[in-house]
């Protein structure tokens, strides 16, 4: 009888444990509550048990078991549209979302970089009134600043290497 005990109480242990749920934050862009909805939504699509965004603070909470993991949850949120920490939404991803949800996405240095052959001209001569603007594009805070800096270019493609 007691071994028959020790075998119960040992299974329930077991189970227990290998449900054990792990709670991350993770910092996610986005402006309103069709935001909220649709990066919870996301996130409960990548295996998380429980999502919550806080529209003020950008943060995201989940609960997740081993079959998931945050990182799996944060390519799951930038496939849907939204920048977090550590992943970048694709831009045909980011101009899907409605109006009121393309917040202001900030420049990565690696985005920039991408321009940066504008300045020693390696661009075709139809592209240089473009590429003469890739000074203004470099100094640039956001990607939204260095759009409009590079306007004549609708996807900066002048200042990507062929």
């Amino acid at each position: 009888m007691k071994n028959l005990f020790l075998s119960f109480l040992f299974i329930v242990f077991a189970t227990v444990i290998s449900y054990a749920q792990t709670t991350a934050k993770i910092k996610v862009a986005g402006n309103c509550g069709m935001c909220k909805k649709n990066i919870e939504t996301a996130a409960k699509s990548a295996g998380a048990s429980a999502a919550s965004w806080d529209k003020a603070a950008k943060i995201l909470t989940v609960s997740f078991d081993a079959t998931s993991s945050a990182n799996k949850i944060e390519e799951a949120v930038a496939a849907a549209g939204y920048d977090t920490e550590h992943q970048t939404a694709s831009q045909e991803a980011y101009s899907k979302l409605d109006e009121c949800c393309q917040y202001e996405r900030v420049a990565k240095k690696s985005d920039m970089k991408e321009m940066a052959c504008c300045k020693d001209g390696a661009c075709s001569k139809k592209d240089m009134n473009c590429c003469k603007k890739g000074a203004e594009c470099m100094q640039a805070k956001t990607a939204k600043a260095a759009k409009k800096a590079m306007g004549c270019c609708k996807d900066a493609s002048c200042c990507k290497k062929a």
